[in-house]
This record gives structure tokens, sequence and C-alpha cells, in this order.
């Protein structure tokens, strides 16, 4: 039975959308595939890991009636990838195999039940909506995912909050030596309702970084208690919660700053960059020391090289010799975009915090360490 045939592009992209959560091993074999569900010129596309679901739908794909199918989503990428651009491709059903044809190619894929595909039940009753655009939620994102514990015993870290009050909405990651903070207005605000606080899982973050544009499009933001939906474009992603208590993190910013410094950015970043080539590959450990006028960025490794970078800078407040871990720097000079940033510190055993001159929206809170 033929049960698609339309464009390559027309096929990848949506496939593109959805198989980024598809893992290579799974206990599972059938979460390794990509369920095909066609009805008249509809064709949708799914793909789970039972902790995140994505649905994504394209129109305009012919073929002889309806029906759904799962095969595996990396074999059909990378076949669909290496088709020249515009081509023609047709999937027919062939006694449980998809046969793929394009010009003179033919591909014979394994496939599984449709039935037997699990999707997420999605959470029904007392949902709570905001409506923002894409552009801002990627911002916000952007702005704190890098704080993000990566496989913390502490679960609860290997997330990202979004803590609703008010007409505002906020994020907040951290992994225990840095924390990132960035808030958002709600033009259409849900004023009075009730503080809501939420921890979005590690990888539902990076694939809505992946995934939403960088355009004033609308991005749909459904809000359940143990659930989240997303729905933008033809994509649809739905997420389970981390349950969890997310650390108060307002206790973590500095409340009083004795020194404050502002500093160019990219130029901050550049000397940053080549003091890292020289660090101690475990420890990436970097010397800051801040005198009257002057900011020198220190380095040095196992095998007793060394790297010194001076910057000139307009500062007369107290002198500091302090120590950091250099991927923290250069995460949070990598993911802002402004021209300066405003560094404060009391001394060098307490926290410093970097912020944007004039935005209140942004905190980054970074610990020192021994060097």
């Amino acid at each position: 039975m033929l049960l698609i045939k339309t464009q390559r592009d027309m096929l990848l992209a949506p496939l593109q959308s959805v198989s980024g959560i598809v893992e290579k091993r799974h206990t599972l074999p059938i979460l390794s595939n990509v369920l095909l569900e066609k009805k008249g010129d509809k064709l949708t596309l799914l793909a789970t890991d039972i902790e995140i679901q994505i649905t994504s739908s394209t129109s305009g794909a012919s073929g002889d009636g309806d029906g759904a199918v799962t095969v595996g989503a990396r074999k059909l990428q990378d076949i669909l990838r290496s088709l020249p651009e515009g081509a023609e491709v047709s999937l027919s059903l062939d006694e449980k195999r998809l046969q793929v044809r394009a010009g003179k190619s033919r591909f014979s894929l394994q496939t599984l039940p449709a039935e037997d595909f699990p999707r997420l039940a999605l959470s029904d009753g007392d949902l709570k909506k905001i409506t923002v655009t894409q552009k801002q939620f990627r911002q916000l994102l952007s702005q704190t995912q890098f704080s993000m514990a990566a496989q913390d015993v502490r679960y609860y870290l290997n997330g990202l909050l979004l803590l609703l009050d008010g007409t505002e909405l906020r994020a907040v990651a951290t992994d225990g030596h840095r924390l990132a903070y960035a808030s958002m207005p709600l033009a259409d605000g849900i004023a009075g309702t009730q503080r809501q606080e939420l921890i979005l899982p590690r990888k539902t973050v990076l694939e809505l970084n992946r995934l939403l544009a960088d355009s004033d499009e609308p991005l749909l933001i459904e809000l359940a208690t143990n659930q989240i939906r997303f729905q933008f474009n033809n994509i649809n992603l739905v997420s389970k919660l981390i349950d969890g208590k997310f650390p108060d993190y307002e206790r973590v910013i500095p409340a009083t700053l004795k020194n404050l410094l502002v500093l160019n950015r990219a130029t901050l970043l550049q000397s940053m960059v080549r003091a890292a080539i020289l660090t101690n590959e475990k420890f990436r450990g970097v010397r800051l020391v801040l005198s009257a006028g002057s900011l020198k960025i220190m380095a040095a490794n196992a095998e007793q090289e060394e790297a010194l970078e001076e910057i000139e800078v307009e500062y007369g407040g107290d002198a500091i010799d302090v120590g950091f871990n250099v991927g923290y720097l250069l995460d949070v000079l990598n993911n802002t975009s402004v021209e300066t940033v405003e560094w404060g510190f009391n001394d060098a055993n307490s926290s410093a915090l970097l912020t944007i001159p004039g935005n209140d929206r942004f905190k980054y809170v970074v610990m020192p360490m021994r060097i």
C-alpha cells in the first residue's frame, strides 16, 4: 500500500523536529522508532522517550488511503538527509516492511506495529495557559540553561526552575557551583494568579532551545500539576515535570556588594578564552587579580606553563585576588549578547555576581575556587 508520496524536505523537516529525543539504545526497541500517521493529506510524526513526547505535523502528503506505522527514526532521517534536495520520496508498506523510494534509490526498513507505540497521557482539567513569543522564551532559556547540572544526585538540579509569579515568568538554573537567573514580563499576564513553581527536565530544556525560532511567532505554554505542554509552529511538545523542591535561589543571590566593576564583555571573553588554553584540564582554574586601574587574568597548568592577560579598567575599590572555574565564566559571557557586564563582589571568599548594567532581569552568581 502506498502510504505517502511527497517532497523529501516536506518529510525531513518534521522528522528532524521530533527525532532529537530518540535515544540510540533503549530497553524498549519501539522507543527508537518514530510513529508516522497519515489521515487524508495530513501526516503526523510522533516520537517519545516516555518522559517527553514531540508531535509534528505537515500537510501535502498524497497516497492511497490512511495508515500508521513505526520505523527507526535515525535510519529514516539519515536516508532522507542523504537524498538530493527536492527529490520526490514515496513510502509504502509491504508486509511489515517500509519501502522508501526516491529516483533509482530503494530502501527496505523494518517496522513495528503502530498500536504498540506508547503515548503520554495528556493532562486534562484546569490548565493554566500563557502565550509569549518564541524569541522571548528562547532568550529566557539561553540565559539560564547552561547552569543546569548534568547528572547530579540531587535530581532536582538536573533541570530548570520555571516560576510563574503574577505578571512575571522567571527561569533559574544551578549546579551548586553557579546560578543563573532571568525573568520576563508577561504581556497578557495572569495577574493575581497563584504563584506556581515547576522544574523542567534538562532534556526538555535542550530540545526547546533547539526547536524554538528566534522570531515573534507565538508560543502557547499550558501548565498542569505534573506536566507542561508547548505548542508552536506545527510542533506540540509534552513533558513530564521533575517532582522535587528547588533550592531557594533568592538566598544565593548576594543582597549587598561592596565593590563594582564594569567591563567590556567581548574584551573580557577574549582574554578568558586565551587564558583558558593553559589552565589545568581537570580544575580549569583562573586567578583574577584586581587592583586600581587593572584586572589581571592568570592561568597555569601541571607543566608549569603560564598565561597572563591584563585589562585596563576604571576601578578604585578594594584589591582582590580570587580564583574561578574559567568554564563558568566563559558560559555566561558566551550566552549574553550585551556590550558591557557588571562584576560585583565583596571579598575573595564570597560569591561574585555578574549582571547587565541597567537590566535587573538577569543575574549570574558564581562561587570562587581555591587555586
